[in-house]
């Protein structure tokens, strides 16, 4: 929906429900984050502004999302540590750029990769090009950031991999949620469980138009593009040594992005339904409701506002003052473990880069297909690989 199109008393009603769920400063930004899209220069500003000595960020996309909430994020913690921002589209990055005090926008990502200021780069560009900009990234030097999905195609996927394995720098992903208050929590409880879980996710979703550019072809839809952050979430919440192999079982409509609904049978017995649809709009942005049940813990989640915990005859309710989806600390984690040289374990983190890319990736092939599929982990891929290459050896 063009929030810009509606009438006043619409826009008006939507400014005050998001200063309710977001607070004021960051309301402001995403009505900012509107007008942001749209601007186009006569003439654009010049890269005058000289590099603050603290800058070690690169920006790649930008987009809403960069505009409202990663450039917001990196400039409320550690003020102006952008160096540079990058788009194809230049007016974009001019206009992060302008507002949020960043030296210098390019089109060209060159302009990025061989600033030596800078050893962080975030990613948030169409879907398509993630893993290539950041395998470039990972081959200049970088540490990456890469929103959600980090790749769209298992080749994508191998190629991201074989850049993390040949180079040093950390990768980290966009996904939000697990590490959000509620996300933290629910994690908590359910580890201190017995037993295989039971997990449901409902999403309803933004409707998007029949042109929007989730629904090209190479961008991955809506399944890459949405339904990835759920896949991620209960991927984390099942002991890794115990989620394998993984069933997917897809059932859908006649469009396998809006109206569907996903089961996962884990190695450990867990189960887990994520159902998916985008009908219509609705009025405070995404809607879910998460539910799970392991050993005597039950928990219900609504909107990342409330979550209830009961444990036998213990009840504990936690609120969240505004809407928490852990953007912040997700997006803020990244920097902090660059900027100080926090330990980084490569080969658990590729790992988990390759478990959740393939998990969504397969399960779009189960949507597309129609078919039940299984999925196997990263530890028996290597063993796999290990065999072949002796194998060879061997003959």
């Amino acid at each position: 929906m063009d929030y810009l199109k509606q009438s006043t008393t619409f826009r008006v009603r939507k400014v005050l429900r998001y200063v309710s769920l977001f607070g004021v400063r960051r309301t402001y930004l995403k009505v900012m984050g509107q007008l942001h899209t749209r601007r186009k220069y006569e003439v654009l500003p010049e890269n005058l502004k000289p590099q603050s000595r603290n800058a070690f960020v690169g920006l790649i996309g930008c987009g809403n999302y960069a505009f409202t909430t990663i450039a917001y994020f990196l400039k409320r913690k550690y003020g102006k540590v952008i160096a540079g921002a990058m788009d194809t589209d230049i007016n974009r990055a001019a206009s992060l750029s302008k507002f949020h005090g960043v030296p210098m926008f390019t089109t060209d990502v060159d302009g990025i990769l061989s600033n030596d200021a800078v050893k962080l780069v975030y990613i948030a560009s169409f879907h398509s090009s993630h893993a290539e900009y950041a395998i470039q990234a990972l081959d200049a030097g970088k540490h990456v950031y890469i929103e959600k999905p980090h790749v769209v195609s298992v080749d994508q996927l191998e190629r991201l991999i074989e850049a993390m394995d040949r180079t040093s720098g950390k990768v980290f992903l966009g996904f939000n949620r697990p590490g959000s208050r509620f996300g933290l929590a629910i994690a908590h409880f359910l580890a201190q469980e017995e037993g295989p879980s039971i997990f449901n996710w409902f999403v309803a979703g933004h409707d998007l138009e029949p042109d929007h550019w989730y629904f090209r072809k190479e961008e991955g839809g809506r399944v890459l593009g949405n339904l990835c952050h759920w896949t991620d979430f209960v991927l984390r919440l099942v002991p890794t040594e115990r989620a394998y192999p993984i069933t997917i079982t897809p059932t859908r409509a006649e469009s396998s992005d809006t109206d569907i609904a996903v089961t996962y049978c884990f190695g450990d017995g867990t189960v887990a339904v994520i159902t998916f649809s985008a009908k219509g709009h609705a009025f405070e942005g995404v809607k879910e409701r998460f539910a799970a049940y392991k050993g005597n813990c039950m928990i219900t989640m609504d909107d990342f506002k409330t979550l209830k915990v009961e444990i036998v005859h213990k009840r504990l309710k936690m609120r969240n003052r505004f809407r928490d989806h852990g953007h912040g600390r997700n997006i803020i984690s990244a920097a902090e473990s660059v900027k100080d040289n926090l330990p980084y374990n490569h080969k658990e983190n590729m790992a988990y880069v390759w478990n959740t890319g393939l998990l969504f990736l397969e399960t779009k092939r189960a949507l597309d297909e129609r078919k039940i599929i299984t999925v196997n982990s990263f530890e028996e891929r290597s063993a796999v690989q290990s065999d072949v290459e002796a194998h060879s050896l061997n003959s």
